[in-house]
């Protein structure tokens, strides 16, 4: 009986997103890290929708165990669960300006997920307004750059590297 999940494509992905893991640790840029382009990478190759989630999400939670916890950690997961989603709906449609557009969407949720949680958890002296979370947000501006730099920087290498072996290596395009 053969294996299903050990497949060509799968250790790809496997070893992408353990590299993505072992990334966190490195020093880099804030917000410069390869685990957004994972999540959506893994959203769009992963067949099996649970472990799409799991398996980016586990890379993040082994490097917080190292790197440490904070009070906003909820809001990041949630945001590196919406990169999976958009990569859900790259399936079947990856293509470089697919790819390009999911990078960005995915940035732009992570940011206003996690600066609305800095708001809101008073984590930030912020004035608990509107003209509070305008504040928030223009001050996380720096580390959305950052992170839409890498985001799309990171997509390009995971993708195209998928891309370039799948041309080698033709199993890889059989999920």
């Amino acid at each position: 009986m053969e294996n299903k999940f050990f497949t060509s494509r799968m250790m790809f992905v496997l070893t992408a997103i353990i590299v993505a893991a072992v990334m966190r640790l490195i020093p880099h840029w804030p917000n410069f890290t390869p685990v957004a382009a994972i999540a959506i990478f893994g959203g769009a190759y992963i067949n099996r929708k649970a472990l799409a989630f799991i398996l980016p999400i586990a890379a993040m939670l082994i490097s917080d165990l190292i790197i440490g916890f904070h009070s906003t950690m909820v809001a990041v997961y949630l945001g590196m669960m919406a990169a999976v989603g958009i990569g859900m709906l790259l399936r079947n449609r990856v293509k470089a300006g697919n790819v390009a557009i999911a990078s960005v969407s995915s940035s732009l949720i992570f940011f206003l997920i996690t600066n609305f949680a800095a708001w809101y958890t008073g984590l930030m002296p912020y004035s608990r307004d509107f003209a509070g979370l305008l504040q928030a947000y223009a001050a996380g501006i720096p580390f959305f750059n950052s992170g839409l730099v890498g985001d799309l920087f990171y997509s390009t290498v995971i993708f195209g590297s998928f891309y370039l072996v799948s041309r080698r290596v033709p199993s890889m395009i059989q999920g």
